[in-house]
């Protein structure tokens, strides 16, 4: 079956950035000239995804914003003949069909995958953590969706990581099919180099076949009540073949302050309007003793 929506987990409270993030969600912080969020939604549409699932939380109203129209901006650029401007506001309006759910309380992962049941219904879909921005001629989450049609089953992506970060991943138990595809054959959670089943960790991409809901229904809240995704994903695997995919492209981090500049100085290298410019600035700023 065609996956046709995803979900886009935006509902974390994004403290590593206050007070920044007091009045304004962190995945509305830019990355140059467009906020995180709008890059992951992008990639959706790149990969051939049709309805996108924001799961939001209170105050997150400039999401929403964001991707609806504007009237009174559209009415002045058109006034000022700033064509460019206009285009690029009405392209973010349109590029898919965009719905919200909110995530009343902070309940994990896992919690805020389910309450997109409803909404996602019978069917395969795919999960995206907008933290994780990947750069890729071919968008990461098409080349896991090619791996979804030949399969049929669940999809993580994966990177390799070094052996002693092996403690902040989520990491598998990989049987090599391909050079860039495994069979998932067990998930260990932040597991210790010296015991960790490979080095192989897995980010924030998913595609996920609809009887995840049932397992997440079943999982054990931990210790601060939250539902992990991982826990359903175990549970899932028990009962299900899943595949990882080792993508080729470049992930950043934004989730904390230091991975968003880094990204944003790679972003705005490669950026045609401002690389030269800037990579020009870089060269001769003086940093302070």
């Amino acid at each position: 079956m065609k996956v046709r929506k995803a979900v886009i987990t935006a509902a974390g409270l994004g403290t590593r950035f206050l007070p920044a993030t007091k009045a304004l969600p962190k995945e509305m912080l830019p990355l140059v000239d467009k906020p995180a969020i709008q890059y992951v939604v992008e990639e959706a549409v790149a990969s051939g995804i049709e309805h996108i699932i924001i799961v939001t939380a209170a105050g997150k109203h400039a999401i929403e914003n964001h991707f609806d129209r504007t009237v009174e901006l559209e009415n002045a650029l058109s006034q000022k003949g700033n064509e460019d401007a206009l285009r690029e506001v009405r392209r973010i309006s349109e590029l898919a069909t965009v719905c919200y759910v909110r995530q009343k309380e902070q309940l994990g992962l896992g919690h805020a995958v389910l309450v997109a049941k409803d909404l996602v219904g019978d069917e395969p879909f795919a999960v995206f953590l907008p933290d994780d921005i990947i750069a890729a001629e071919v968008p990461a989450m098409k080349q896991m969706l090619q791996v979804h049609e030949r399969f049929g089953c669940s999809v993580i992506a994966v990177e390799t990581v070094p052996s002693e970060k092996t403690r902040s991943y989520g990491i598998i138990s990989p049987r090599q099919l391909d050079d860039r595809v495994y069979q998932v054959m067990g998930l260990v959670e932040k597991p210790e180099p010296e015991v960790a089943p490979s080095n192989l960790g897995i980010v924030g991409r998913y595609v996920i076949t609809p009887e995840i809901f049932a397992m997440l229904e079943k999982v054990r809240p931990g210790k601060l009540g939250e539902i992990q995704l991982t826990d359903g994903l175990h549970l899932l695997l028990e009962r299900q073949e899943m595949y990882a995919c080792r993508f080729d492209g470049v992930r950043h981090d934004t989730g904390t302050p230091l991975g968003l500049l880094k990204a944003s100085v790679e972003f705005a290298l490669r950026s045609p309007e401002l690389g030269a410019d800037f990579s020009e600035y870089l060269r001769h700023l003086k940093l302070p003793h």
